[in-house]
Parts: C-alpha cells; sequence; structure tokens
C-alpha cells in the first residue's frame, strides 16, 4: 500500500519525528494537534478553550490540504490534562461539527507537549 505525507503551512509544523498526517489508501491519519498557532508556533493564549479552538483550526487546514471537511472526520481522540475542562471542549467541538459527530474517546493525560492542555487527533475517510 502506498502512504503518502500529508502537510500543510496552514497548521503548525510537527515539533518531533513524525508528519502532521499520512494518508493510505481512503483514510489519513491526522497527528494530534495541540493549540499552536502556525503563524507564532506558541500556543494559544487565553487557556483551553482558545487551544481547542485553535487545535481544530489546524485540523480544518490539515483537512482542506486533502480536499475534506469535518463531515470526512470518522474517529476523534481527545487528550486533556485536567478533565475537569471537559465541558469547556465539548462546547468548541460542538460548534466545528455540522450535527452529525464522529466516534470519539476523551482521556486525562498527565502532561501534553509544550504544556498545552489540550490535544485533538483525527481519522478520516476520503
Amino acid at each position: 500500500m502506498d502512504i503518502k505525507v500529508i502537510s500543510t503551512d496552514m497548521a503548525p509544523a510537527a515539533i518531533g519525528p513524525y508528519s502532521q498526517g499520512t494518508r493510505a489508501g481512503n483514510m489519513a491519519f491526522f497527528s494530534g494537534q495541540l493549540g499552536i498557532d502556525p503563524a507564532t508556533g506558541k500556543l494559544a493564549e487565553g487557556g483551553v478553550k482558545a487551544q481547542a479552538e485553535q487545535s481544530l483550526k489546524n485540523i480544518k487546514a490539515l483537512l482542506e490540504s486533502i480536499g475534506a471537511t469535518p463531515a470526512n472526520i470518522v474517529k476523534t481522540t481527545i487528550y486533556l490534562v485536567d478533565i475537569a475542562d471537559f465541558t469547556v471542549v465539548n462546547e468548541v467541538y460542538a460548534k466545528f461539527f455540522d450535527g452529525v459527530y464522529p466516534a470519539r474517546s476523551c482521556v486525562a493525560v498527565h502532561q501534553l507537549p509544550m504544556n498545552g492542555q489540550v490535544e485533538i487527533e483525527v481519522t478520516v475517510a476520503c
């Protein structure tokens, strides 16, 4: 199977030895997106809400780079440093989709890179 790397300047560059995403056949797998502003390379200011919004903007940029939309997302995983932020992130997340939500997992983690508060990864059917 031919695996292609997904890359766009409209989302933050990888901060380690990984790709922003990969595509295999009709499936795409995006690496977890922190709330990093690609213009500054820094986390969005304004707490977990702002970071969740930026994370989803980054995902949207990756989707657009392969001609997809949020409707193509079939699975998401959300990583939260503080599970108490679940409700705030849910509010941001719900606005990203058009009423049809993909399967999802949400887990609390001890720490995220760059001291981020939320990271979201997605699997896409394209």
